[in-house]
Parts: structure tokens; C-alpha cells; sequence
């Protein structure tokens, strides 16, 4: 047998297709790499090998048989556990009562989930080291972050576990993992993604499902699965001219774009060489493409007003969220129960007022439009820039235990100086990218972000696929790598 852990999801689909493997053999293959690999990773914390095998064998749909993994945060499952990466859930016994759209999306394409995917507590962190659990390491390099809040599922597609798995993104937990752990990561436009059932919007319309993978085709291919608006969505996204796979290789016309090199705020730290120089890197790139770059971003993109009108937000949501789980289990939810960070945001959340939270989505709208000009044609009053790049994260992935280190406050200012450049695009509902396109002296990967006006995946998915072609990746290894 071939190596199985090589395959993306595409080639693995279309061997259950064709006969040449069985759906159970790809299912009993992936848990063979997970049982083998993640006592060193921490990727899971939960697994389903038996009720995956049963589900392998009746699964139907353009990727029946293909193993995956669905992040333990949203994505619900009616009759499963979804624990939010906290203890508080983990040690109750709270069944889901209703399936998101996101995972009955999946469910019906025939992917075959093996278990549920580290995330940090409530996904309010850009590390996977929840205390509920051990921390997520990075296969490139264990003693570092694999990124988050999506670090569980990024640290098992970069190590060969499955092909590819569920993610989520309200500030960048698509992309920062992407970028840790050198895959390809696309948060899709607001609207695109059903919250639904259960949610209208969370953090005002910046939280979206995705997925994490190796490839380009395959990334497209799981947004195509999700793709679809739901009665009572507040938000839809603009129809797509045809499906996302098919954009893959398509031709691209000539773009204009920006390069954002600097601090992503203006007074916050310069970004790492080596992080700037896989911008640049990306830049010289696509010049020898044929497209006309620029030093160049959108003014509004370094307010410094934009994170604190976004963290009222966020603080606000956190607050709400543990009042809903309060309600859920029956009983009051002690501060020492959930880390210091989050019982710091449903403090600040449950004392803000009303009118100031509206203030600051208000804010937050009027920036908006600020940032949207960049991308605006001439004749609407824009700068008729098609593309911005710049770094994802500001550092090389830092070591496990750097984040938490010294205590709450000293978190949130390392959260603060790292996290420049991919909340914003949440706040705007924006598309981006990260793609696994530069690595550090010490061999981990570096993504670089590439942010198209909003709703335009098929621009994203275009370009991605030109660098793959000219700059290829996805056959490049970790030292953690599970194989077979």
C-alpha cells in the first residue's frame, strides 16, 4: 500500500472511488497514524474510532470515505460532546441537542470523523495550550506553538493524521495555525458560512467555519461544501460565479497589489525579520508572475482604535456566552473554573454598557468602510488595489508556555503583540488566506496572508493555485510525520 497520509483529501476520495481502496481501510489507516503520532502532538481530545469504522462503511458522497477530524469548538453533533476546549465541559455530561450546519455539511459529503481536535478554552487565545488539556505541539518543532484556535486540527493535517479538518476563525484561528504549522488556511467572507442553527452571529459577525488542508484543491473543495445560506442568516455572502474547484488553475489576470511590511498597528512592535521577509519574499514572487506590486495598505489598517472597539466586542460575547452556559448546566460558573483570561473578559463584558457596546460595533462598521475603499475601484472612490499581503502572525511560532507566561496581564500583551494582522479582516468580513509560503532559519513554516475584497474566494483560490504551481509545497514533510 501506498502512503495514505500523503494523499490529499481529493486523491483519497477519488481511490474509494475507483475501487482501488476502501472507505474502512482509509478510516483504519488514519487511526492507525493518530494512535502512533498524537501522545506526542496533543492534537485530539477525544476519539470515535468505532463509530467511524460503522460510518465508513455506509458513507456516501463526493468524499465518502475520507478521514477527518472536527474541531471541539461549534460544529456541534446531536447526541455528542462539544467541550469548547474548558473544563467546565469537559467534566460534565452535556450532550448537544441539535447538529450545526457545519457538521451536517461534512456528514453529508461523506467525510468520516475519527474525534474532535485540541482547541484553546472558547477559542479566545491564539494558542492551543488550554489547562483542560495537554498542549498542542507543533510537528514542525514540538517545543513550539502550533497557533490557534485551531492548533489541534493544524498540528494533525501538517503530521499526515487525515488530510484535512474542520477549523474555525473569529480573529484569525484559520490562519495563525495555517501559518505554524505550513498549510493552507482560508477564512471565507462573512455570510458564506451558516452559523446556524444555534447562532445568528458571534462576535458581531466575525466568527466563520472553515477547514484547514495541504492543498489548494482541497481547500476549495471543502469550502464548496460549506458554502450555503440558511433561512435567517443574518448576513449572505454574493453568489459565486461557479464552484471553488473549479477556480483551481484557472487563468488570473494581471493584479494590483499591495505589501504591508510594518507593524500592523502604529504603535505596536515590528514584525520578525524573517517574518518580514517572507512577505517580501511573496512580493518578488508575484512581480515575476506578471503582477504590479506596491509598498502599499490601506491607512485605515493601522488604526489603533480598531483592537479595542474589537475587543469590546469580543469581551461582551465571552460575558454572554458564559450566562447561556450557566443555563446549559444548571449552576453558577466559578472564576477559578476557567482560565484567567476568559474570567477577566466575562468580567469586563458583564460591567460593559449597553450603549457602549453599540458604540463600538458602530466604530467598528464606519472602519469598515474606511478599509473596504482600498479595494474599491477608482471610480467608487477607492484605491482599486486587488490584493494586500502581509505577515499573519508578527513571530516565528514562539515556544509553548511563552503566551501564559507571568499571568493574565502579561498574556494579553503578548496575545496583543503578536496578533497585528488578521483580526481586521474578520471585522471587515473579508476573505483571506494564509499560505505556507516561507519557512525560518530553524525550518518552521511561515505563512503569508493575502486579503481580497470582500467576497471574493474565487480571486484567493486563483492566486493560491498560480503559487502552488510556481512555489510548491505540499510535498514538503515535518519531522513529525506519521506516513503509511
Amino acid at each position: 500500500m501506498s502512503d495514505l497520509a500523503a494523499l490529499d483529501a481529493t486523491a483519497s476520495a477519488e481511490l474509494v472511488r475507483s475501487g482501488a481502496v476502501s472507505a474502512l481501510e482509509l478510516v483504519e489507516a488514519a487511526r492507525q497514524r493518530i494512535e502512533r503520532l498524537d501522545p506526542q502532538l496533543n492534537a485530539l481530545v477525544r476519539t470515535r474510532f468505532d463509530a467511524a469504522a460503522g460510518e465508513a462503511a455506509t458513507a456516501t458522497g463526493p468524499f465518502a470515505g475520507v478521514p477527518f477530524l472536527l474541531k471541539d469548538l461549534g460544529a456541534l453533533v446531536a447526541g455528542e460532546r462539544t467541550d469548547f476546549g474548558s473544563g467546565v465541559l469537559k467534566n460534565s455530561e452535556n450532550r448537544w441537542a441539535v447538529t450545526s450546519y457545519t457538521s451536517q455539511a461534512f456528514a453529508n459529503a461523506g467525510l468520516v470523523v475519527l474525534g474532535r481536535t485540541a482547541t484553546p478554552e472558547f477559542g479566545t487565545t491564539i494558542t492551543t495550550e488550554p489547562t483542560a488539556y495537554a498542549p498542542t505541539r507543533n510537528p514542525w518543532d514540538p517545543t513550539r506553538s502550533a497557533g490557534g484556535s485551531s492548533g489541534g486540527a493544524a498540528a494533525a493535517v501538517a503530521s499526515g493524521m487525515v488530510p484535512v479538518a474542520h477549523a474555525s476563525d473569529g480573529g484569525g484561528s484559520i490562519r495563525i495555525p495555517a501559518s505554524c504549522c505550513g498549510l493552507v488556511g482560508l477564512k471565507p467572507s462573512r455570510g458564506r458560512v451558516s452559523n446556524g442553527p444555534t447562532v445568528g452571529e458571534s462576535w458581531a459577525g466575525s466568527t466563520t467555519d472553515g477547514a484547514l488542508a495541504r492543498t489548494v484543491r482541497d481547500a476549495a473543495a471543502m469550502l464548496d461544501l460549506l458554502r450555503a445560506a440558511m433561512p435567517g442568516d443574518p448576513y449572505i455572502a454574493p453568489p459565486v460565479a461557479r464552484p471553488y474547484v473549479d477556480e483551481v488553475g484557472r487563468p488570473l489576470e494581471r493584479l494590483r497589489v499591495g505589501l504591508l511590511t510594518g507593524p500592523g498597528r502604529r504603535r505596536a512592535p515590528s514584525p520578525d525579520a524573517e517574518v518580514v521577509d517572507g512577505v517580501l519574499s511573496a512580493g518578488r514572487l508575484l512581480s515575476d508572475l506578471g503582477h504590479d506590486v506596491h509598498e502599499a495598505s490601506p491607512e485605515a489598517f493601522v488604526d489603533e482604535a480598531y483592537a479595542r472597539h474589537f475587543l469590546t466586542v469580543v469581551v461582551a460575547d465571552v460575558a454572554l456566552m458564559m450566562t447561556q452556559l450557566e443555563r446549559l448546566l444548571g449552576r453558577p460558573i466559578a472564576d477559578d473554573e476557567i482560565e484567567p483570561r476568559n474570567a477577566n473578559y466575562r468580567r469586563t463584558g458583564a460591567r460593559l454598557a449597553a450603549t457602549d457596546y453599540l458604540a463600538a460595533r458602530g466604530w467598528l462598521g464606519q472602519w469598515a468602510r474606511r478599509m473596504a475603499s482600498w479595494w474599491a475601484a477608482p471610480e467608487q472612490g477607492g484605491q482599486g488595489f486587488d490584493l494586500l499581503v502581509c505577515p499573519v502572525i508578527a513571530r516565528v511560532p514562539p515556544e509553548i508556555g511563552w503566551y501564559t507566561a507571568g499571568g493574565p496581564e502579561q498574556e494579553g500583551g503578548r496575545i496583543a503583540e503578536v496578533l497585528q494582522y488578521t483580526g481586521q479582516f474578520n471585522a471587515t468580513g473579508q476573505p483571506a488566506l494564509s499560505l505556507p509560503l516561507h519557512t525560518s532559519s530553524g525550518g518552521v513554516p511561515i505563512g503569508v496572508q493575502f486579503v481580497a475584497a470582500y467576497g471574493r474566494e474565487d480571486l484567493l483560490v486563483r492566486l493560491a493555485s498560480q503559487l502552488e504551481q510556481a512555489q510548491p509545497w505540499a510535498s514538503r514533510r515535518p519531522p513529525l510525520w506519521s506516513g503509511r
